[in-house]
């Protein structure tokens, strides 16, 4: 039988996964009764398999052949794969006790851990992990509730629309009572994570989770101490990573959400690489403190903060590490690089320059929103926003050459002094002004009025007339974010038009303003900042 498997080369992935499911459950079962010869090859498809096989698929394999499989050679191969596929075999697994006290020496520090929680090896065993040092770590491991979600990609939201729709969620939890959890529907309230699973490289940062959200720990160092509450691991961690020591009961602050955020304590060991000796990271377990490790109890945090800290950790992370990968290529860091993937990493670094704008953006609305002081800050400070306004036709001027759009924004009245600071008048007034750009025809005009009527309001306000290419459209449609005028992917090069519109409103409001979507024109209202004699003399002259 093995021998007809392994004639037949996978051809696919559908191919290669049944592959590797008929020869595991050949081994699990009759290991003991085959050659030698058998006995090899079949390892050796298996390792060369693995790489192309799903996490998925070899976990629930593992899972299926735990209890059933008495073959230590294939114990041994599922027990150093990634930790939540050896965590599944290794929990589960019965070997006799030879079989076991062989095994052993081939495992890594994690499956070592894993083998050391359990009460059920003989005596010999438990002695041999002690001495292998891995008996006074016996690191927690939770019960794995693997995330079985697959997406279709044509029924799929586009990333744009996620993002939007957690942002609204964040916004409709502003009004929560601090530390109240979301309302969710009876029988539906997700179970409280109590312990995970991690893995770092060997710069400390984590790259692998398995029992909690990625975005609440995926980035973090425990490398370097974490200071002012702010997320990471404590001094005993850095300490301990710095001497490749051992980590017992160190702490760890984790954001994200309800489930996720506040303190853990968590335990991990190095590993390193078996034929080379080279240190390749940590690998470790993490669990709630218990009542008396923390007699003191803090302030409840912020539901809606921790959630858009959260989005925003998640989109940091592989953003910095697609723009740094593009760097080392248009610099050609590593060697030659052809012309035509120089060009294509510099492209992506503009992209990613862009995006880390926007969510700057993101991240200043969502700070002066949560913030009840938001509007008397503002009214502390002034923007001239005549003057931001000829600044921003500046810098979008290589924009405008491409696109071959013109911007005419005459004056009405003045001065034009609002009530929030330089870089949010900038962000308002440059997302606007480019989300409008970016839908126009070549050869169109951008035309608006910067407008102030003291005598009459006390809004500064800023009007832009809406593009051809969204003269009928609905308010409804144009706040979007899988709008566009053409009805396929969104029209802005970076962001769709619906979600800049909603940026610029919620900075707006965060300043005590708005923007208004009116059947002719888009208007943006800032509170004025203008002196009272101003205004007066302004009244006078009427």
């Amino acid at each position: 039988m093995i021998a007809t498997i392994l004639r037949q080369t996978p051809a696919d992935r559908r191919a290669r996964i049944a592959a590797w499911r008929q020869l595991s459950d050949i081994l699990a079962q009759r290991g003991n009764q085959l050659d030698d010869d058998d006995v090899r090859r079949a390892l050796h498809a298996l390792a060369v398999l693995r790489p192309e096989v799903p996490e998925k698929v070899r976990r629930d394999c593992a899972r299926a052949l735990a209890r059933h499989g008495r073959f230590a050679p294939l114990v041994a191969l599922y027990a150093n794969d990634v930790p939540a596929v050896s965590v599944e075999m290794l929990r589960d697994a019965r070997l006799p006790e030879a079989d076991w006290l062989a095994v052993l020496p081939a495992t890594n520090p994690m499956a070592r851990s894993v083998l050391a929680g359990r009460d059920d090896l003989p005596e010999s065993v438990q002695r041999a992990l002690a001495a292998l040092g891995s008996g006074s770590v016996a690191l927690p491991h939770p019960a794995i509730t693997a995330e079985e979600t697959r997406t279709d990609d044509e029924g799929a939201p586009s990333q744009i629309s996620e993002l939007v729709r957690r942002i609204d969620k964040f916004q409709s939890s502003r009004g929560q009572p601090l530390g109240s959890p979301p309302a969710v529907p009876d029988g539906t309230r997700p179970e409280a994570r109590e312990s995970f699973l991690f893995e770092t490289g060997p710069d400390g940062v984590i790259h692998w989770v398995d029992g909690i959200t990625r975005g609440a720990i995926v980035g973090l160092s425990i490398a370097e101490a974490a200071f002012g509450g702010e997320p990471g691991a404590d001094g005993v961690a850095a300490g301990a990573f710095r001497q490749r020591a051992e980590m017992i009961n160190a702490r760890l602050i984790l954001e994200g959400g309800e489930h996720e955020a506040g303190e853990w304590r968590f335990s991990a060991l190095p590993w390193f690489e078996p034929a080379t000796g080279q240190f390749r990271g940590y690998r470790g377990s993490a669990r709630r403190p218990r009542r008396n490790e923390t007699p003191y109890r803090g302030a409840p945090a912020d539901a809606a903060g921790d959630s858009i800290r959260q989005l925003i950790h998640e989109l940091r992370s592989p953003l910095n590490a697609i723009s740094g990968f593009a760097q080392i290529i248009s610099g050609q860091m590593f060697g030659p690089v052809s012309q035509s993937y120089r060009r294509m990493a510099k492209t992506i670094v503009a992209d990613a320059s862009a995006v880390q704008a926007i969510i700057d953006d993101l991240e200043a609305a969502a700070r002066a929103g949560a913030s009840p002081a938001a509007e008397a800050d503002a009214a502390a400070v002034a923007a001239d926003i005549g003057a931001i306004v000829v600044q921003v036709e500046t810098d979008l001027g290589g924009l405008l050459d491409d696109q071959q759009v013109g911007v005419s924004i005459a004056r009405v009245g003045g001065p034009f002094r609002a009530r929030t600071s330089d870089a949010d008048a900038r962000r308002m007034v440059g997302r606007l002004v480019t989300a409008l750009v970016d839908v126009s025809e070549p050869g169109a005009v951008l035309v608006g009025q910067l407008v102030t009527e003291p005598a009459h309001d006390d809004m500064l306000q800023l009007r832009i007339v809406r593009p051809a290419a969204i003269r009928f459209a609905s308010a409804a449609e144009l706040l979007d974010p899988g709008y566009s005028p053409d009805g396929e992917a969104p029209g802005a090069a970076i962001l769709s038009l619906g979600f800049s519109l909603r940026l610029v409103d919620s900075l707006a409001r965060a300043a005590g303003g708005r923007l208004d979507i009116g059947h002719n024109a888009l208007t943006l209202h800032l509170r004025s900042a203008n002196p009272a004699e101003t205004e007066k003399d302004a009244s006078q002259s009427d």
